[in-house]
């Protein structure tokens, strides 16, 4: 059974990785819910279209979109 080192470091068992498909070297996402750890692979392109409904002003520059950010989130 993997200990956990001094550095609060585990070593992921071989088989469980390539069940989960995790490389080394892959990024993760890492969970903590009813003292549990959950370690999630980040799938490349998981985000790909989740801005696709966003529009944006060509005519505005990237200081004005900023700033017209920063005045909608002030209440």
């Amino acid at each position: 059974m993997p200990r956990v080192s001094a550095k609060r470091q585990i070593t992921l068992p071989i088989a469980q990785c390539r069940e989960a498909g995790i490389e080394p070297g892959d990024e993760y996402r890492c969970f903590v819910a009813d003292g549990r750890i959950t370690i999630v692979r980040k799938e490349a392109g998981a985000a790909k279209g989740s801005l696709r409904h966003v529009t944006g002003d060509p005519a505005m520059s990237d200081d004005e979109s900023l700033q017209s950010a920063l005045d909608v989130s002030r209440p």
